[in-house]
């Protein structure tokens, strides 16, 4: 299972034809999202038909709550790139997610993560 960070999202709520395959391809069951990516979707909002939208679409994704083990991972990674990255702490508790729960993270943006001990992340949406 994948996890999907939230800009792969984006591109398949904007109908980028590289997300919709993926998405599409790889089927909503074998991806995960995590709260964090509900949470910028839901902000990132314009309006209410959006907001239906992005409800809709998230629904048959497998989904990860944050909880303890979470949380003391993302504070473990904050401890050790505090002061050489700037890491969001969006990023960070994707990250925590994908370390605890053993997945794969899916992102556009491999400079934001690479740098984590443990951590598979890949920027290949191609179709195998």
């Amino acid at each position: 299972m994948l996890l999907l960070d939230t800009n792969i999202l984006i591109d398949y709520l904007r109908n980028k034809p590289h997300a919709i395959q993926f998405v599409d391809f790889t089927g909503k069951l074998n991806l995960a999202i995590n709260t964090i990516v509900v949470l910028e979707l839901y902000n990132g909002c314009l309006n209410k038909a959006e907001f239906a939208k992005i409800k809709k679409t998230l629904n048959g994704f497998v989904h990860f709550d944050l909880n303890e083990s979470v949380a003391k991972t993302a504070v473990d990674i904050s401890h050790m790139f505090a002061l050489s990255h700037q890491l969001s702490v969006s990023d960070t508790l994707i990250a925590a997610t994908a370390l605890v729960y053993d997945l794969e993270l899916r992102t556009l943006n491999l400079r934001d993560f690479r740098m984590i001990p443990g951590l598979r992340v890949s920027n290949s949406l191609i179709l195998a």
